[in-house]
């Protein structure tokens, strides 16, 4: 295990030789973590709008096609975008919480944490805690199997009270556009319902276990959800969906054709950059490159990602 004040550090954080790309683990204080892999998802043309246009909707063209430049791609001929899904697993010594559920079936490429989860001798019946940072397919998907029961039966679940509400009392309907308002309606309703009874709803940032906070991350979604983990002076913020790619950390103002409240998705995310540089924590970024972890730097008036390399 490595913690988290030694090789995760500035600029000399760098990927581990021996590591896979379907679990990696650290610590953090006195909590054992485990970045799980749920697979990946291929975003792209016709079922998504191009990369580009998909990720930075309101980004000048020009400039955007300028930054991706700097990141080594050809904004012209990317064709697809394939995002990581990563969850992550908290063991605190008296809970074992499972942050987000990945997609289950969603994609041909998905639906692989219940498999590395044992890979690392966990079974679904360990996990007491399941927190759902939001209800998009990708975070709830993996909640009930092929038979639509509960995969993780004894867990008690934790969702911000905006966000239960949003996918359950008909708000997402109305909100939703009709291209992705089937898939996503689809998804909750046969996820939500079936833990309806074991569902604690929050509506207030609190500590949800000893070492594991709430954090309200409106704006991608109405009630997403982000979290403070720390434990013996050190940190991580699970950041759910408040930043898709690393260019919207250089380019905070950008948002996402899956973004709901454009507007609020840039006020949280320059609050959590810079929560994230002031505190020099760890970020935890569900769709980053696996493992999703790095840290965050100031650029100017924005930020830089450092993750593994």
């Amino acid at each position: 295990m490595l913690t988290a004040s030694g090789r995760y550090t500035g600029d000399s954080l760098k990927r581990r030789q021996d590591m896979n790309t379907e679990t990696h683990s650290f610590n953090l204080g006195r909590f054992e973590c485990l970045a799980v892999s749920d697979g990946t998802m291929t975003y792209a043309p016709p079922t998504f709008p191009p990369p580009a246009n998909f990720l930075f909707l309101n980004a000048p063209p020009e400039r955007r096609d300028q930054v991706l430049s700097e990141y080594g791609m050809e904004p012209g001929r990317w064709g697809e975008w394939i995002s990581p899904y990563t969850c992550l697993v908290v063991s605190t010594g008296e809970h074992l919480v499972l942050v987000d559920t990945g997609a289950g079936s969603l994609g041909p490429n998905t639906g692989e944490l219940l498999q590395n989860l044992r890979s690392e001798s966990i079974e679904p019946d360990d996990i007491d805690t399941v927190i759902l940072t939001h209800g998009h397919p990708d975070h709830i998907g993996g909640i009930t199997d092929a038979g639509g029961k509960v995969v993780f039966r004894k867990a008690r679940y934790v969702m911000w009270k905006e966000e239960w509400d949003f996918w359950t009392t008909g708000r997402a309907e109305k909100a939703l556009d009709e291209h992705s308002r089937g898939v996503l309606m689809e998804a909750a309703r046969r996820n939500l319902p079936p833990i309806q009874e074991h569902i604690d709803l929050i509506s207030e940032e609190k500590e949800i276990i000893p070492g594991i906070k709430a954090l309200a991350a409106p704006g991608h979604t109405p009630g997403q959800m982000a979290l403070d983990i720390f434990s013996e002076g050190e940190r991580l913020f699970y950041t759910s969906d408040v930043v898709l790619h690393p260019v919207h950390m250089e380019q905070p103002g950008w948002h996402a054709a899956v973004d709901l409240d454009p507007d609020q998705v840039v006020r949280t995310r320059r609050k959590f950059l810079r929560m994230a540089t002031s505190e020099n924590a760890l970020v935890f970024a569900f769709h980053f490159p696996f493992p999703g972890l790095g840290r965050v730097v100031r650029k100017g008036e924005a930020w830089r990602w450092l993750g593994f390399k």
